[in-house]
C-alpha cells in the first residue's frame, strides 16, 4: 500500500514548524503543506468545499460545520489560547458601566460565528449575566458555514459601511477588537489586518483588570478558551486507519522542544512572549493538547454555541473531537 500525501492548510508557529520543515514526520503518511493568505479563507475552502485533507480552522467554524453534516472531524490539537475580558471596547457616553449595561445597545463583531464573539458571548453571558438576546449584533461579513441561520438580533452593517465607520459615527456602543472587530479595515483578503483603521480614541475597556479577572474565572471554571485546531476529512481517516494517531503523535512530539525552551526560559519571539503570560495562570503547559486536558474549554464552546444559536443541540466532546 503506498504512502498517502496529504493536502494541509497550517500556520506556521514554534510549535509547528518542525513538522512544515519536515524535521517531524508523520508514521504512515506525507505532509504537503499549501500556504493560504489571510489563513481565514481556507476555513471557508474547507468548510464549504472540503479543500484539503487536514486544516488549521477555527473550532466554532468546525463545530458548527460538522453540526451541519460537514464530513469532517478535528484532533484534540489547539494551536491558539487566549483568554477574553480583554479586547471588548466601549464608547464613552453609550451608558455601559457594567456588562449587564450591553443590554439594549448594538455591539460589533465581524461575524456572529468568529471563534472570539461566541468566546465573549459566552463570557457576559455565563460570568455576568447578560441576556445577549437583548444585545443588538452587528456584524459586516459573512459566515463561513453558508448554511447557518443567524438569531433575529443579529444585524447585517448596510452595503457601503462597515463596523469601523459605524463606531466612528457613534452608531456602535461597544466592539470587539482586533480581527474579530474593529482591528481590521475590511473583509478577509489580501492585506486585510496589516494596518488598524482610524478609530475614535476614547474607546475604553470594559473590563480594565481584565487580566485579573481572566485569572479569577478560570481559578473557578478551568475554562482555557481554544482557538484553532486540525479538522481533517472523515474519507482520509477511513482510508488510512492508524493515520489519526500519528498525526496526533507528530503534533505532540513537534511541540516538545518549544515546550522545553518556554520552560527553561530560552524560547524568543512574540509567540514565547504571549505563552509566558498565559503560563502565570495556566501553569507550565500554555498549549495542552488532549481530549480530557481539555474536556472543560471543549464543552464550555460546544454549550456557548448551542446558546447562541450557532448548534442545534449541546453536542458531547467526543462528538466533535477524536479521543486522544
Amino acid at each position: 500500500m503506498s504512502t498517502p500525501t496529504l493536502k494541509v492548510a497550517l500556520r506556521t508557529y514554534p510549535y509547528t514548524e518542525a513538522l512544515k520543515s519536515g524535521t517531524v514526520a508523520v508514521s504512515g503518511a506525507k505532509l504537503e503543506f499549501e500556504e493560504v493568505k489571510p489563513h481565514i479563507a481556507a476555513f471557508r475552502r474547507m468548510v464549504r468545499d472540503l479543500a484539503f485533507d487536514a486544516c488549521e480552522i477555527a473550532p466554532t467554524t468546525y463545530i458548527i460545520a460538522r453540526a451541519y453534516g460537514v464530513p469532517i472531524i478535528a484532533l484534540p490539537v489547539f494551536f491558539v489560547r487566549r483568554f477574553h475580558h480583554e479586547g471588548l471596547v466601549v464608547r464613552p457616553g453609550a451608558g455601559i458601566e457594567a456588562p449587564k449595561d450591553l443590554e439594549g445597545k448594538n455591539f460589533g463583531v465581524r461575524a456572529y460565528s468568529v471563534t472570539t464573539g461566541v468566546w465573549k458571548r459566552g463570557l457576559l453571558q455565563n460570568e455576568y449575566g447578560v441576556d445577549i438576546d437583548k444585545v443588538n449584533w452587528w456584524v459586516d461579513d459573512e459566515e463561513h458555514v453558508a448554511a447557518l441561520k443567524l438569531p433575529a438580533n443579529v444585524r447585517h452593517v448596510a452595503e457601503d459601511s462597515s463596523l469601523v465607520a459605524m463606531m466612528a459615527e457613534g452608531k456602535l456602543d461597544a466592539a470587539c477588537t482586533g480581527d474579530a472587530g474593529i482591528g481590521r479595515a475590511g473583509k478577509p483578503g489580501a492585506g486585510w489586518n496589516e494596518s488598524g483603521p482610524a478609530l475614535p480614541d476614547d474607546l475604553r475597556q470594559l473590563f480594565p483588570n481584565a487580566a485579573e479577572l481572566d485569572r479569577e474565572v478560570y481559578a473557578r471554571n478551568g475554562v482555557y478558551p481554544i482557538h484553532g485546531t486540525l479538522a481533517i476529512k472523515e474519507e482520509v481517516l477511513q482510508a488510512n486507519p492508524g493515520l489519526a494517531r500519528s498525526l496526533y503523535d507528530a503534533f505532540v512530539e513537534a511541540k516538545a522542544p518549544y515546550l522545553q525552551a518556554l520552560r527553561a526560559g530560552t524560547a524568543t519571539g512574540k509567540q514565547a512572549e504571549k505563552d509566558r503570560k498565559l503560563m502565570q495562570i495556566v501553569g507550565d503547559d500554555p498549549l495542552p493538547y488532549g481530549l480530557e486536558a481539555n474536556r472543560a474549554s471543549i464543552e464550555a464552546l460546544i454549550r456557548y454555541g448551542h446558546q447562541q444559536g450557532l448548534i442545534p443541540r449541546p453536542y458531547k466532546a467526543e462528538d466533535m473531537f477524536l479521543p486522544f
